[in-house]
């Protein structure tokens, strides 16, 4: 999706030699001399100052991948930490920043750096058949769960709290406190409710089998990258009718970055029709898809609220379009809020929202009949097409004004230019 990443230009300067030497070391678990594998670079701001961002940057060939360390007059600059990885063909730069004010710009030198303490330190992933957990600083952070006969799911969602944000039924059905209604909303999901006629939201083994139901299938998975910056993880799916029969496909790109202070995920999933014209229904029933904590509902009247863009709150969010909602309130004797930012790119930005004072919290854009438009918010993909989303997960500490969210979504709609130069 344009835009969904930063772009950058790298500097062709001795590649062909420096840097197979460079990637040589790496791979070795070696660290290159300094005056043969520094690289320069350089990041400009273009919104404001939202506090941590990461920041994910196409720099071409000429830098090897592996970690890299901030050295020389580093003093000062608000990155530590930085890792080069190779997707599909192309080579990414990915940090995370501390700050960098709007029309900011700060320089710092890297270089390869393998030692334990970087190789301990980030993103790291865990598999075994069914699920995989995602680990932060080496913590447990989630746990992607694909076994389940319906759709894969991330259970549990631990904020920088150190505690889930997300409700812990029905995969946990006795955690006092809980709510115990629509087991099919597993803490933080992705699928709709009408799809060719076929129900993908309600679908769960604890709900009464219904002949419309289908099932999302895990086709395949890879761990892009892990590293002291960022973790990528991408996999396929099919969509499955009742009929044994595939309705549409997916591919998801999820990365997850080593920040401290709060949590941050990022999904790009594209829908395609792959075996004709698919057809997302007009329904309130989907898409993009939390549970947050069962103390955080608005309802509970214990310090819920949910906010949008715009500042309209609770009830009163439901169904309207805005760049991004927050949902905060109470986890733990702690103010606490997930945030979901609609990235620009995204298909039909900015998106409607099925969020509920009941702690159900989906971004939407189909549902307009039931969000009180007059026009259908059906979309048919003719065959062969696809359409893509993207969106950013934030969970923070405190309560919305604390998280700054206006400047972080001006940040994840355009994140800062990095320009890598030296060698």
């Amino acid at each position: 999706m344009t835009g969904l990443t930063g772009k950058a230009k790298a500097a062709p300067v001795r590649a062909a030699v420096l840097g197979l030497l460079a990637a040589l070391f790496v791979a070795a678990g070696l660290t290159p001399a300094a005056d043969a594998a520094d690289w320069r670079v350089t990041l400009r701001g273009h919104a404001g100052n939202p506090g941590e961002t990461p920041v994910v940057a196409e720099v071409g060939a000429a830098i090897p991948p592996g970690r890299y360390r901030v050295v020389g007059d580093a003093e000062g600059v608000p990155v530590q930490r930085a890792q080069v990885f190779v997707d599909a063909g192309k080579t990414y730069l990915g940090l995370v920043l501390k700050h960098l004010p709007a029309g900011g710009t700060v320089s710092a030198t890297i270089a390869p750096d393998d030692t334990k303490e970087l190789r301990a330190s980030g993103v790291s992933f865990g598999e075994d058949k069914a699920d995989v957990t995602v680990f932060v600083g080496g913590k447990p952070f989630t746990v992607y769960h694909t076994g389940l006969p319906a759709k894969p799911y991330y259970y549990p969602l631990v904020g920088p709290t150190g505690a889930s944000f997300t409700r812990a039924y029905p995969m946990k059905p006795d955690v006092a406190g809980e709510d115990r209604d629509h087991p099919h909303q597993r803490s933080f999901w992705f699928t709709h409710g009408s799809v060719n006629g076929v129900d993908f939201w309600a679908s769960d083994p604890l709900n009464k089998p219904k002949s419309t139901f289908g099932s999302i299938k895990e086709t395949s998975r890879t761990v892009v990258a892990s590293g002291p910056a960022v973790g990528v993880l991408r996999t396929t799916d099919d969509w499955v009718g009742p009929d044994g029969k595939k309705v549409c496909e997916d591919e998801r790109t999820v990365r997850v970055y080593a920040t401290s202070d709060v949590r941050i995920i990022d999904f790009d999933i594209t829908l395609k029709a792959v075996n004709g014209p698919v057809t997302f229904g007009d329904t309130k029933e989907g898409m993009f898809g939390l549970r947050v904590a069962s103390s955080m509902d608005v309802q509970k009247k214990a310090g819920g609220k949910i906010t949008n863009a715009e500042g309209v709150t609770d009830d009163d969010a439901w169904g309207k379009a805005s760049p991004w909602v927050d949902y905060t309130g109470p986890v733990e004797g702690k103010t606490v809020g997930v945030a979901i930012l609609n990235h620009p790119g995204s298909f039909r930005y900015p998106t409607t929202w099925h969020v509920r004072t009941y702690g159900l919290f989906a971004a939407n854009p189909f549902g307009w009949h039931d969000f009180g438009r007059k026009q259908s918010g059906e979309h048919v993909v003719p065959a062969g097409g696809s359409i893509r989303f993207g969106y950013r997960v934030i969970l923070h500490e405190g309560d919305t004004a604390a998280a700054h969210l206006s400047e972080a979504f001006k940040a994840y709609a355009e994140p800062p230019t990095v320009e890598v130069t030296g060698g």
